[in-house]
């Protein structure tokens, strides 16, 4: 009975995978083609808008009032950014440690 229980779970298992996973790579792929597009140019002016509000934020001391989430959340993203950057350059140097010289 068992070994019947579990042969008739793995001939059932590709056909679980394939439900389970479909509507979630969907999903991926929508947010994908939306947030992994390059700029486009008419996007520029934004940039640019968006550029000078971080500086004149950054001059006025803006920084400074934020809340302890608010930091906490800008630390997070800044350590992950910081992380991607480093897999990054062990990737490129090809070894985690030195650069082949």
């Amino acid at each position: 009975l068992n070994r019947k229980m579990a042969l008739n779970l793995i001939a059932k298992a590709p056909g679980n995978l394939i439900r389970f996973t479909q509507p979630r790579l969907a999903t991926f792929g929508r947010y994908a083609k939306v947030e992994l597009t390059p700029p486009m140019p008419n996007e520029l002016g934004q940039v640019i808008k968006s550029s000078a509000k971080l500086l004149q934020s950054t001059l006025t001391f803006k920084w400074a009032t934020c809340t302890v989430g608010e930091a906490a959340v800008n630390a997070i993203i800044v350590a992950e950014i910081a992380g991607w950057f480093f897999i990054g350059e062990c990737i490129g140097k090809g070894s985690v440690v030195g650069y082949q010289v």
